[in-house]
């Protein structure tokens, strides 16, 4: 079983940065793609960025140029790096991980921006 944990969401100004971080349990976390998706009150849960096990990335277009997703395999752990934060990216950012055969989910973690 695959536990995916979130972490480094919080409270920041615009303009600000936050490094979210994603932690996964399990041997094969390194052979499967890796996304981040952020749910805003009201909201569809909607694609931010998402990264494969060779490191090749793709962003929404809200987000380009602004946020980077990167993986470290060694350590289980695939982050998204936010610069220039706006309040219209405030939302729940939740971990994603597609295996051949099974989706999994983190629990999620808030991130405020403030104008």
């Amino acid at each position: 079983q695959v536990q995916l944990v979130e972490s480094g969401g919080g409270l920041v100004q615009a303009g600000g940065s936050l490094r979210l971080s994603c932690a996964a349990s399990g041997s094969s976390f390194g052979i499967h793609v890796v996304g981040w998706y952020r749910q805003a009150p009201g909201n569809q849960r909607e694609l931010v960025a998402t990264i494969t096990s060779g490191g090749r990335s793709n962003y929404a277009d809200p987000v380009k140029g602004r946020f980077t997703i990167s993986r470290d395999n060694a350590k289980n752990t695939v982050y998204l790096q936010m610069n220039s934060l706006k309040p219209e990216d405030t939302a729940v950012y939740y971990c994603r991980m597609d295996t051949t055969k099974y989706t999994f989910w983190g629990q999620g973690t808030q991130v405020t921006v403030s104008s």
